[in-house]
């Protein structure tokens, strides 16, 4: 199992945010006024992971995926009754979708996110593969009808993340909100690729780490 650790060099927020890495190796999180400059930093480190991720040869990402599915088989030891979340990959994330297929066939039910409005927690609803799906905010295919389920594992993306296992997402805060609202925590895995590893997020109050971080 692969799991976040430290590799390699990323930028920070100025000096007004956090201090340089080799005098603290984490942003101070309880300092309301410096999280601007945390949002501009993570806003440039995003699109430049995003970039990067894009560049990857398209055969080259499904033989990334078909890793991380590998390693999600060994992370998840039981899959009959339990309700796995995943998401219907974008801007080149790793696709799991033949994985999920796998998940029904060996008991498990597949849930996807639904965004039901800006600023709330994700909603998420059972899907089978040929269920029908419409393009939700964002033009994310999400289940069309259906009740809310509680997830009792949820596989999430990740733009990047850090050796704490702090998930750098797409900037909403959907993810860290469902989280949050959730009535009981479920297993929280991130996945992405290698590449996506940094020193640190510069985590706030509000970030929730996920329980892994597998990649290719």
């Amino acid at each position: 199992m692969t799991q976040a650790s430290r590799a390699g060099e990323a930028g920070e927020p100025g000096a007004a945010a956090c201090l340089a890495y080799d005098s603290a190796p984490r942003c101070e999180t309880d300092q309301p006024e410096r999280w601007p400059d945390v949002v501009r930093w993570r806003q440039a480190e995003r699109k430049r992971l995003i970039s990067e991720r894009l560049a990857v040869g398209v055969e080259e990402r499904k033989r990334k995926a078909q890793r991380i599915a590998s390693l999600l088989d060994l992370a998840i030891s039981r899959f009959s009754g339990r309700v796995v979340g995943v998401y219907w990959p974008v801007q080149g994330e790793p696709d799991l979708r033949d994985w999920t297929i796998r998940v029904v066939e060996r008991g498990g039910r597949i849930a996807l996110p639904v965004v039901i409005q800006k600023g709330w927690p994700l909603e998420y609803r059972i899907w089978s593969p040929g269920d029908l799906l419409e393009n939700g905010i964002g033009n994310i295919p999400s289940p069309a009808r259906g009740p809310a389920v509680q997830p009792d594992i949820v596989v999430a993306p990740v733009v990047g993340f850090d050796e704490d296992h702090h998930r750098l997402g797409y900037g909403g805060g959907f993810f860290d909100r469902t989280l949050a609202a959730m009535r009981r925590k479920p297993v929280a895995i991130g996945v992405g690729y290698a590449e996506a590893r940094m020193p640190t997020i510069h985590p706030q109050p509000h970030d929730i780490a996920m329980d892994v971080v597998l990649t290719d």
